[in-house]
């Protein structure tokens, strides 16, 4: 079930708002992998020996997930003339705002004091909840370029 219609993927396509996901998707990509492989050694006793590298791992994850969150209002905004929660993105925003909330829960429970325990717990489910969202955004946009594909064959593009 496409999203777009073709008038609406010509404006995908031509969106600045579509480059700039297409640059920092990657970047947040690798703040994931950074942060979860700090968090895992961190948790295992290798060879990260500072609690600090997990808060600032989560830190600079969550920053870019939000810039990522809100450049894509931008995004939905522009395409579909509404910021968030728009019925073509409803469930990659539920995601994202699923997997955001666990993010900033992170920061909450440190400064309410919970302990390093429960701070990594929360934030591999911080990481778990990002890695669900991301997926479910690569299969529609996979879905979306097989769905281009065939209005290019068809001439309606």
């Amino acid at each position: 079930m496409p999203r777009y219609t073709p008038e609406q993927l010509v404006k995908r396509n031509a969106s600045v708002w579509t480059d700039i996901q297409i640059i920092l998707a990657p970047i947040q990509f690798l703040f994931f992998i950074a942060g979860l492989t700090i968090t895992a050694l961190y948790a295992n006793d290798l060879f990260v020996t500072s609690f600090y590298w997990v808060s600032l791992a989560i830190l600079f994850k969550t920053l870019f997930f939000a810039l990522l969150f809100i450049t894509g209002m931008f995004f939905e905004k522009e395409i579909f003339d509404k910021w968030v929660y728009s019925k073509e993105f409803f469930w990659e925003d539920v995601g994202s705002t699923v997997a955001a909330s666990f993010h900033l829960l992170y920061f909450f429970l440190a400064w309410f004091g919970y302990p390093q325990k429960v701070l990594i717990w929360d934030a591999f489910l911080a990481y778990f909840t990002y890695v669900i969202n991301a997926l479910q955004y690569l299969v529609r946009i996979i879905l979306e370029k097989l769905n281009e594909r065939n209005l290019r064959i068809d001439g309606q593009l």
